[in-house]
């Protein structure tokens, strides 16, 4: 396939470029780096400057090409992750951007969308397995999840084939969300808000990526991109402690929750999402049976 990935820079993104150009297709990068989209390029991906919000640019940029990957986010790091002002541009990407994409991807005849999207917007399911058919209820500061995925959902009505992949708490060697926990959890804290016992789904880096690519040839609809089997708090943070060789962490006060808005609640559901459907009908799978296996290989490839 001719494959228009945008977000080509970020950390799923580059992962999922290098992927399908291993795998044959030829793959235009749209992304926010120039020292990344050098990278990309070198490694035989064709690279182009984009406006998102540009529609005649995007108009352009998408002749000729049979799939796109609009993996395109601006997710604010640090303390600004609490405040809803930081997400505005998320927001705008994820409204209007997708939007905007769609209708030109249908007007150019394309024929794969492929949308990224958040897992843990899924209302809280204590014990029970999540599958895509659950219901949702995302906090405030990331309603326009829904709004990418009403995109993708258009695209399919319009006749082609329209994918939401959503998307676990990413984790990988070297990225910040890792080597906080595994610095709080040296100093006997697991920051993650929540009960001990709700359930937290995670996803290696490296399987969000392959996802993606999977995700090329499946039929439409929204599909769950997570880790084999999901951890408790209280299990996550007895493996990590095991693996640090630490005493099991403790957790943040209830009452940190009610101070971190929409981001605190959304932490703290319990969500034991299934990723039965997306191995079900495509080839992927993640790469490590479960997620403690996942964590242990991050940990050894990070202190390596």
């Amino acid at each position: 396939m001719r494959v228009i990935v945008v977000g080509a820079t970020g950390v799923i993104g580059r992962r999922a470029v290098a992927l399908m150009l291993r795998e044959g297709h030829r793959v235009t990068a749209v992304g926010r780096s120039p020292e990344r989209l050098r990278n990309l390029a070198s490694q035989g991906a064709s690279t182009i400057a984009l406006d998102l919000f540009d529609r005649d640019a995007v108009k352009r940029a998408l002749v000729d090409h049979d799939a796109i990957a609009n993996l395109a986010t601006l997710i604010p790091t640090g303390l600004d992750v609490f405040f809803s002002a930081s997400w505005k541009e998320t927001d705008r990407i994820r409204g209007r951007g997708s939007a905007l994409i769609v209708d030109e991807a249908l007007a150019a005849g394309i024929k794969v969308f492929i949308q990224e999207s958040f897992a843990p917007i899924y209302v809280d399911a204590g014990d029970h397995w999540v599958t895509e058919d659950a219901p949702t209820q995302p906090a405030r500061y990331n309603q326009s999840t829904l709004k990418a995925e009403a995109s993708a959902e258009r695209f399919a009505r319009g006749g082609g084939r329209g994918v939401v992949l959503r998307f676990a708490y990413f984790y990988g060697p070297g990225d910040r969300f890792s080597k906080d926990i595994f610095r709080y959890v040296t100093r006997g804290w697991l920051p993650i808000l929540g009960p001990p016992d709700a359930y937290f789904s995670t996803l290696h880096h490296d399987d969000a990526a392959s996802a993606v690519v999977s995700a090329l040839n499946v039929p439409s609809g929204s599909y769950n991109v997570v880790d084999n089997e999901p951890m408790t708090h209280r299990q996550l943070g007895a493996a990590l402690a095991a693996m640090l060789g630490v005493s099991t962490p403790k957790f943040p006060p209830w009452w940190m929750t009610a101070l971190t808005g929409g981001v605190g609640e959304t932490m703290s559901r319990s969500l034991r999402i299934s990723n039965a459907k997306l191995r079900k009908l495509s080839n992927w799978s993640p790469r490590y049976a479960t997620s403690q296996e996942a964590w242990e290989a991050v940990y050894h490839s990070s202190s390596s």
